[in-house]
């Protein structure tokens, strides 16, 4: 089926980003009232409905515009009514975003239906749609010439990207990363009874990984994809199978050690509201990191660093993790320290958790950068990371692992203050 694109010229002058893969219609229903059980033949009460997209392409892409970076969007979408609501959503938030994306005439967009009752973990109702179709080849190469960082999110939501053992996915990111570019991956939790979920992901990602500079996967995500009897184990132990209730910090530091053993440069793994984990590369490993590096190889080497949510009052989780990563990338690209990338990941996150949507929490970067610069209060971490050789910077307010080089926590005592500037 032939493939009309908005825009031939896609890419907006002076764009820092493209922002490719998934994106849908989300359908969120407002629960109201307290617990929510849903069981058959029960009626939920539900206030008014919101119609935001969703997935990586709009959540990270939009975020990162939010924020102040000069974004890209790359998707796709069909030629019916949910597919015109995301093109008017996308460029209701500024022009030209949308000129990226593609109508693929007769297929159905993706959307889904995301239940998410308050303090309480969401729930989707999802349909892959044209997704299922994007591949290496629907990527609009010919955009990225003047681009510095290429990031692409949900590839267990789309069936080429995983299927062959990830071969769609291995080609795609070796070829943007032939051109020079810095490159990100985001993953999603896939269904255990689908296709994905039986996907080899060992393998997808040992495929994958030598061509990304930065990944950043959720904790359960990734235990999912390569320790699936430890998932499955933890999963069953909690009331909610949330793995990560049970989930021993010293699990999280070895698969940051596989991670960038499988090739990635800088690992970021998000654990809720447990906050956020990091692990680099060494220096001869971060300086092949393209035009997005703008950040020091020596500051940035051989980190391990794992800092703390701030607090905040949740109004919904979707879109968190997104939101999350559009505040690491932009800490990149605006080069960033370790420490001050990951609390302005940190806040970016907790921003998006005080609205129902993806959205409508996240504020400019100045605005957000002045709430971590007054002293935003700090969630508790509830692990025991002193007992595994962490170590708390009480002045940076961050947690110091037992890999940290020497160097790397010599520097770290001599961080620069946190900007907030644009």
């Amino acid at each position: 089926m032939s493939e009309i694109g908005r825009n031939d010229d896609a890419t907006p002058v002076g764009a820092e980003v493209v922002v490719a893969g998934h994106i849908c219609l989300d359908v969120i229903p407002t629960l109201v009232g307290g617990t929510v059980l849903f069981m058959p033949g029960q009626t939920v009460e539900a206030g008014p409905v919101v119609f935001s997209t969703g997935g990586a392409v709009s959540n990270t892409g939009l975020a990162l515009h939010k924020l102040g970076v000069k974004t890209q969007l790359m998707g796709k979408v069909g030629s019916d009514l949910f597919g015109q609501a995301i093109l008017q959503i996308v460029e209701a938030h500024g022009p030209g975003l949308e000129r990226g994306m593609v109508v693929v005439p007769g297929e159905f967009s993706s959307y889904s239906v995301i239940l998410s009752p308050p303090n309480a973990d969401r729930m989707f109702i999802h349909a892959p749609g044209c997704n299922a179709t994007f591949g290496a080849k629907d990527v609009r190469y010919d955009a990225l010439d003047a681009v510095r960082l290429f990031h692409f999110g949900y590839p267990p939501l789309m069936e080429r990207m995983y299927a062959d053992n990830g071969v769609e996915l291995a080609t795609m990111f070796k070829r943007v990363k032939t051109m020079g570019l810095t490159t990100s991956l985001d993953l999603s939790m896939p269904d255990p009874n689908s296709a994905a979920g039986r996907a080899d992901w060992h393998a997808i990602l040992h495929a994958t990984l030598p061509y990304v500079d930065v990944f950043l996967p959720s904790a359960e995500e990734i235990l999912f994809m390569l320790r699936r009897p430890l998932f499955d184990q933890l999963a069953g132990k909690s009331r909610e199978s949330r793995p990560l209730d049970y989930l021993a910090p010293e699990v999280i530091t070895e698969l940051g050690q596989t991670l960038l053993d499988m090739g990635a440069k800088i690992v970021a793994i998000k654990a809720g509201d447990r906050g956020l984990y990091l692990r680099t590369a060494n220096e001869t490993r971060l300086a092949q990191m393209g035009h997005g590096q703008t950040v020091d190889v020596q500051t940035w080497s051989e980190r391990e660093l794992w800092a703390p949510c701030f607090k905040t009052d949740v109004a919904g989780t979707t879109g968190a993790g997104d939101a999350t990563i559009a505040g690491f990338l932009m800490g990149i690209l605006r080069g960033m320290n370790p420490i001050e990338t990951l609390a302005a990941a940190c806040a970016v996150g907790a921003c998006s958790v005080e609205a129902v949507d993806a959205l409508s929490g996240i504020r400019s970067w100045p605005e957000t950068a002045k709430r971590v610069a007054v002293g935003w209060e700090q969630l508790p971490l509830l692990l025991e990371l002193a007992a595994t050789g962490w170590q708390w910077d009480s002045i940076h307010k961050i947690w110091v692992g037992a890999r940290e080089s020497t160097a790397a926590k010599n520097r770290a005592s001599r961080a620069s203050n946190f900007d907030i500037s644009e």
